[in-house]
This record gives structure tokens, C-alpha cells and sequence, in this order.
């Protein structure tokens, strides 16, 4: 097991100061608000609310794993390796601004003549 070392252990006393203060914040919010009656309005708001979100939030979920399983993902992963093939074959750094809508970047620049 890795031992923790000392930058480590300020940022996990710093997160487990921020839970702590967030825990507090939320039980003096929550007495703080013991009395309150909220109307059939205000519930049904709040189920649609929640509804919603975890409606978006699944169905964002489902595209990524849609995404990525159907290959859409790899479009940027291409570019990626087009650069690096350029950078092998000595072509220049990277891609500059002549290359910018080029087809060809993975293959080698055609002879001048």
C-alpha cells in the first residue's frame, strides 16, 4: 500500500474540513426550515424537478455509452494519430494552419514539381 505523503494529506484534511462544514451547513438548513409547510405546488415542482434532471442525466449516460460503444468516440483519437504520424515522419511539429481542412494529414505530402 502508498503511503500518503505530506501534500497528499493537506488536501485530504482540506476535503474532510469542506464535508464537515458541508454537513453542518445542511443540519442548521434543514432546522432551520423545520416549521415550513410547502404547498401541492411547490411538490409537484420539486418531483417534476427531479424527474427532469435524472431523465437528462440518464439519458446524457446512455449516449456516451452509445458513443463509445459504436465508435463515434474515436473521431478525435484519429486526429490524435494523424499528429503523431506526422511528428514521426518529420512533417513539422503538429498540424499549422495550411493543414486545417485537409484530407490527407495522415499520409506523407505528395513530391513538389
Amino acid at each position: 500500500m502508498q503511503r500518503i505523503n505530506m501534500g497528499q494529506a493537506i488536501v485530504l484534511a482540506a476535503l474532510a474540513i469542506l464535508l464537515v462544514v458541508a454537513g453542518l451547513w445542511a443540519i442548521s438548513a434543514w432546522n432551520a426550515t423545520a416549521g415550513i409547510e410547502m404547498s401541492v405546488h411547490g411538490w409537484i415542482a420539486l418531483g417534476l424537478g427531479t424527474f427532469f434532471s435524472l431523465l437528462i442525466g440518464c439519458g446524457l449516460m446512455a449516449l456516451v455509452f452509445y458513443s463509445s460503444r459504436y465508435g463515434y468516440d474515436e473521431a478525435a483519437d484519429s486526429f490524435r494519430q494523424k499528429y503523431e504520424l506526422r511528428k514521426r515522419q518529420g512533417l513539422g511539429h503538429g498540424l499549422g494552419r495550411q493543414d486545417l481542412g485537409r484530407k490527407d494529414l495522415g499520409r506523407p505530402d505528395p513530391p513538389a514539381g
